[in-house]
């Protein structure tokens, strides 16, 4: 009987005889797990708790199919093979009705290894030197690759191979011009720059066998001026479903893009239909990606006809429940992945292991373990922001007796800040997800109540947790206290009125939201794809090469002439997130936003703001002043529970403040929710 919400998501597919029972794909992700000494049981316990979750398929990290291909986790010799066993039986022990597929991934130019390959030796803005150009023996040597590593896949239990041939890997680097500059048949024309791609899915589905799916990853939008027209992405997608893919997977990106494509200012599903109209193309199933956190985003996809499969990935990062709660009609338990990047693609590129921010035990499930509590204790929490948040659920979960505290009318702290700022939208599921929780476990939530020792000394609490938060630094400076400079907190909550001319010290995290808020006109891009597209040179009605139209942007503007000031020499917003920081740069960068680094600040008078910059004075004319000069923690209430000699603990802001960094906090609450 189809399900009365989502009737598509849950209905089955079948691959080449093999059922799937719903539509939900946990998407590939490299999550650094696979390179651990203890990769199988660290990676079994990863996807098995997303088996549990609901999710109808997973498709792994990437894994090299040779040495070129980029140093971690590979299968080229049958001695990998049991690693990988392990990993399958596994999952098929939790649910033989999911199916894994192994990635197979070839980094190709941008491999981290000596001397990459590809084929030409055209250097990836992303790589220290070119890749030696491949000759005719070294590409059957590469597609032989490809093909033993797929016949090894099968030796390893997994239900299929996904080959990726998009994002600036090796395979997307034969298909464009720009990297592709041969003269042999491996180059030159449309037929022979695609005969990499067809070559090694022809091999791959040999080595498969019949009873094995294979899934190809196709750039069908690269977002990269040159890349391909969209007659080649479907005559490619054709010639694949001719020599033996059995689904096609949509990628809309390279890794040298300066479009984003899965950061939170994207508008959800907004490449979907890209996959649509690729659709029409070919008779296999296809699948679409990219900002798809919820069963309803995904239902209307599935519903539009934009897709067969819906690959959500790291949603399931943020909740490995995800797909069993839509069936379940618990829509509002689940906890949305936000697109903020921080943990996991952030943490991928600087080579840490990947998780999530708002659920800090993703890819440390065999390290954080939450069991129900052996005693249930009496816990006073003290501060609803994301620490407190994150602590008081947790910890009543495990079935402790939780009291929380908030002085504000409404939960969240520094997250009510942050889902102000255009294009951070999302962080509202965030607080959505936690009211359900504080429903579902019975906290007791006392909001508009500044708590003091006092009333927590005479509760009868058995634990005390200070989750207080920041107070905002205020620099000692000349001028500081005159009406015209105001607090970024009083601006993103409209208290402050920000004239035409401002000036916002301080460009973290915080000084680059305050930038973009007071800048920013019209509707949020975040919310409109058709905005989105205009602000970034999208053409998705036209699809030029690479989809992208090399005009410049179109970025609606306040007006507001704007200084960004840092004191650090380095340059402006260097400490911003690796994978998002640059697209925030851009977007004030066009809207004329001037950047200064090595700023002095000497006083604020009737004239405005005086600074020096290398050593040379400047005023800058300014009828506002916005001050991000950093936080302090909000410590008195735990020092006057100490001084007493109440035993009190300490997470969050309160315990660090440095940049508000709601990633650290959540870890480190999670973590003390699980041993109390």
């Amino acid at each position: 009987m189809p399900h009365a919400t989502y009737p598509l998501m849950f209905s089955p597919l079948t691959i080449r005889g093999q059922r799937l029972k719903n539509r939900i794909i946990m998407g590939s992700m490299h999550s650094g797990l696979e390179d651990l000494p203890n990769a199988a049981e660290r990676l079994s316990a990863y996807f098995v708790e997303r088996v549990k979750g609901g999710v109808g398929m997973i498709i792994t990290g990437g894994i090299t199919p040779h040495p070129s291909g980029g140093r971690g986790a590979k299968l080229s010799e049958p001695s990998e093979v049991p690693m990988h066993r392990a990993v399958t039986d596994a999952v098929h022990a939790a649910d033989p009705e999911v199916k894994i597929c192994m990635q197979i991934l070839h980094s190709g130019s941008i491999a981290n290894v000596r001397e990459p390959v590809g084929p030409s030796p055209v250097r990836s803005r992303l790589a220290k030197v070119p890749p030696v150009e491949l000759d005719e023996a070294g590409i059957e040597e590469q597609i032989a690759a490809f093909a033993k590593c797929s016949a090894l896949a099968v030796e390893a239990g997994y239900d299929g191979v996904e080959i990726i041939g998009s994002a600036g890997y090796l395979i997307s680097t034969f298909l464009v011009e720009r990297t592709n500059q041969r003269t042999d048949r491996w180059g030159g024309s449309w037929e022979n720059r695609m005969r990499f791609a067809v070559e090694v899915v022809r091999r791959a589905r040999a080595a498969l066998g019949p009873d094995k799916m294979l899934i190809f990853r196709i750039s069908a939008m690269d977002m990269l001026e040159g890349g391909l027209a969209w007659e080649e992405v479907t005559s490619l997608a054709k010639a694949l479903e001719a020599n033996g893919a059995d689904v096609i997977s949509t990628h809309f990106c390279w890794h040298e893009s300066q479009v984003p494509t899965i950061a939170t200012m994207v508008p959800r599903a907004a490449f979907a239909q890209v996959t649509g109209r690729l659709r029409e193309a070919v008779s296999i199933p296809l699948i679409t990606s990219n900002r798809i956190n919820m069963p309803h985003v995904a239902e209307d996809v599935l519903a539009r006809g934009d897709a067969d499969l819906i690959s959500m990935a790291r949603p399931m990062l943020a909740d490995a429940e995800l797909v069993n709660k839509a069936r379940d009609g618990r829509e509002d338990e689940i906890n949305t992945c936000i697109a903020c990047n921080q943990a996991c693609l952030d943490h991928t590129f600087t080579g840490q292991l990947t998780s999530c921010l708002v659920n800090a035990r993703a890819c440390r499930e065999t390290e954080i373990t939450v069991k129900p509590a052996e005693v249930a204790r009496r816990i006073a929490v003290v501060g609803a922001g994301p620490a407190g948040l994150a602590f008081a659920t947790i910890a009543a979960g495990r079935g402790h007796k939780v009291t929380l505290y908030d002085a504000a009318s409404e939960i969240g702290g520094q997250f009510n800040l942050a889902r102000k700022i255009p294009g951070k939208e999302e962080f509202d599921e965030t607080l959505r997800y936690f009211g359900r929780m504080i429903e579902v476990h019975g906290i007791d939530l006392k909001l508009g109540t500044r708590v003091d020792a006092d009333a927590l000394a005479a509760g009868g609490f058995d634990e005390i947790v200070v989750a207080t938060g920041i107070t905002p630094r205020v620099p000692a400076l000349d001028g500081i206290d005159r009406a015209n400079v105001v607090s970024y907190i009083d601006v993103i909550t409209g208290k402050a009125k920000v004239g035409q001319r401002v000036a916002i010290m301080g460009a973290g995290g915080i000084g680059f939201d305050v930038a973009e808020l007071v800048t920013h006109a019209g509707t949020s891009a975040s919310l409109d794809i058709d905005v989105f597209a205009k602000e970034w040179g999208i053409d998705f009605r036209n699809h030029p090469r690479g989809g992208v139209t090399g005009v410049v942007p179109e970025v609606a503007s306040s007006g507001r002439e704007v200084w960004l000031l840092q004191r650090k020499t380095s340059a402006v917003g260097k400490g911003l997130g690796r994978t998002t920081g640059w697209t925030h740069r851009l977007t004030l960068q066009w809207r004329g936003v001037h950047m200064l680094g090595g700023v002095e600040y000497e006083r604020i008078d009737d004239a405005g703001l005086h600074i020096r910059v290398e050593g040379e004075p400047r005023l800058l004319e300014v009828d506002t002043v916005i001050v991000c000069a950093g936080q302090e923690p909000a410590r008195g209430l735990y020092d006057e529970l100490i001084a007493r000699g109440l035993a009190a603990q300490l997470i969050g802001g309160a315990f660090e403040a440095s940049e508000l960094d709601a990633k650290r906090a959540i870890l480190q609450a999670t973590e003390l929710a699980v041993a109390v």
